[in-house]
């Protein structure tokens, strides 16, 4: 191996243990423990044994999890708080199908494990909810006013709340999510408006978190301090530490490690015969990759007239999505012309970078915001979901092969807007994946890491198997499990 790899194998090597060090360094003084009651995962974060600290529950949004409110619960645990999150049915680790009717019974399991946690005051609780489980955290408020000494709500939707109930009535959106910024508005009318008076319980506030929009508002150090201080007037705390969450630089600084590793053990290449990469044809490359989102979308219009698109393959959204990338990656190989072959080394190359992209991606993710882990019902999910993305990857690849830098900037804008702008079509003629509005701004990111692993290969089955096993993972990871 050349001394530049060694060097940049060294300065990987630096990278993943400063963000290992990063991690424990927000962990240190903090108790956390997995819990487990009548079959609901849950996280306890919360200061050391000792004195009885105020408690906090902490509700999750539809497709989050536990883990993806951590921002949240570290910053209130080392301000002195003891923070309880679980993942509600579907999500996560729960491995029971998403029932909406299930949101209270089992916010009141959370409500009955946090009273019975030895440093939890009984007397003094918070509730805190993004999105879904800002309804379920509201409808709780209303339902038990003398429960909860405060309620935040984080890209709320609508609810009958007044200017007596809840108590201590925070409400917070992103500057990019419109929707969510009105509802707190039309919210705060309804509850009377700003209110300084927390100290009498009828406290009112709107918070609106610059530059954020649905999914990165959770990690704003400007949301999370917004929550503690609200908590602080309540409940009289004067503890103001100096923690900022900053567990997605680490997380940041561990996948481009990883990524560094990837392009040094890449560089060694495959032995490829300069016959075996096609010659770019940029015409079918381009029409492919313009035509095949409008295939896919008409083949779901054409689809939900017969199958029921909400719960297809057992998950919500998740299971529609990837039907979409399978109509458009068929349709884009089609229009390519030049199906791929494989060998057992070009597949054996997609598995390794799988398996490096798993722990690049996941192994990090599944204690800073994403549970990586897939639980059985999950885990068998996973081959069909990367079956169905298999095609478009390996269109993209055989796209991508032999291109130089420049082209590959090009490219990933291309495949970003034919992705977006595809998927928003989709969205308009499928109400069904609705939801993935809110994910659109993770694609940009996602292409980028999709077209840096492709850059780092020199077959279109090396990247097709890697990249559909990968996004299959992250798709059973992510949506919830359906009836």
């Amino acid at each position: 191996m050349s001394p530049r790899r060694l060097v940049l194998l060294g300065l990987a090597l630096v990278l993943i243990l400063m963000s290992w060090g990063g991690i424990a360094a927000a962990r240190r003084g903090l108790s956390i423990r997995s819990l487990e009651q009548d079959g609901v995962p849950m996280v306890l974060v919360a200061p050391p044994a000792g004195e009885k600290h105020p408690g906090v529950l902490i509700a999750h949004g539809f497709a989050g999890s536990k883990q993806l409110m951590l921002g949240y619960a570290y910053t209130l645990a080392h301000s002195g708080y003891a923070t309880l999150l679980w993942d509600f049915r579907g999500h996560g680790a729960n491995p029971f199908n998403l029932n909406y009717d299930s949101l209270q019974p089992e916010l009141n399991t959370a409500y009955a494990a946090l009273v019975d946690q030895p440093g939890v005051d009984p007397e003094r609780l918070a509730i805190v909810g993004h999105s879904m489980g800002s309804q379920a955290v509201l409808e709780a408020s209303l339902n038990h006013p003398d429960r909860y000494a405060a309620t935040i709500v984080i890209s709320p939707g609508q609810a009958e709340v007044t200017p007596e109930h809840p108590a201590n009535l925070q409400l917070q959106a992103g500057q990019w999510e419109g929707w969510a910024a009105q509802n707190t508005q039309r919210l705060l009318t309804k509850a009377g408006g700003e209110n300084p008076a927390v100290a009498a319980g009828q406290g009112r506030s709107r918070v609106i978190v610059p530059h954020t929009e649905h999914i990165t508002i959770l990690f704003s150090p400007i949301s999370h301090r917004a929550v503690r201080d609200w908590l602080n007037q309540t409940f009289g705390q004067t503890t103001t530490p100096d923690y900022v969450d900053r567990r997605m630089v680490w997380y940041g600084l561990h996948l481009t490690g990883w990524l560094v590793v990837l392009g040094v053990v890449a560089s060694i290449d495959l032995p490829a015969k300069s016959n075996s990469i096609p010659q770019p044809r940029p015409l079918r490359d381009w029409g492919g990759l313009t035509l095949s989102p409008l295939a896919a979308t008409g083949g779901l219009v054409l689809l939900q007239r017969g199958a029921d698109l909400e719960n297809l393959g057992g998950l919500l959204v998740g299971g529609t999505l990837a039907v979409w990338f399978l109509v458009a990656g068929l349709t884009w190989l089609c229009i390519q012309a030049q199906w791929p072959r494989p060998s057992l080394k070009t597949l054996g190359v997609g598995v390794g970078v799988f398996a490096l992209l798993w722990v690049a991606f996941g192994a990090m993710a599944q204690v800073v915001w994403l549970p990586w882990w897939l639980i059985p019902g999950r885990l068998t999910l996973w081959p069909l979901l990367s079956l169905a993305c298999l095609p478009w990857f390996l269109a993209s690849g055989r796209a991508q092969q032999g291109i130089g830098q420049r082209q590959r900037l090009l490219w990933w804008l291309g495949e970003t807007v034919a992705l977006v702008g595809g998927l928003c079509l989709a969205i308009a003629f499928v109400p069904e994946l609705g939801f993935m509005a809110l994910l659109v701004p993770v694609f940009p990111v996602l292409v980028a890491l999709f077209s840096f692993t492709a850059a780092q290969l020199n077959h279109s089955w090396s990247h097709g198997l890697g990249m559909a096993l990968f996004f299959g993972w992250m798709i059973a990871a992510v949506f919830p499990l359906a009836a």
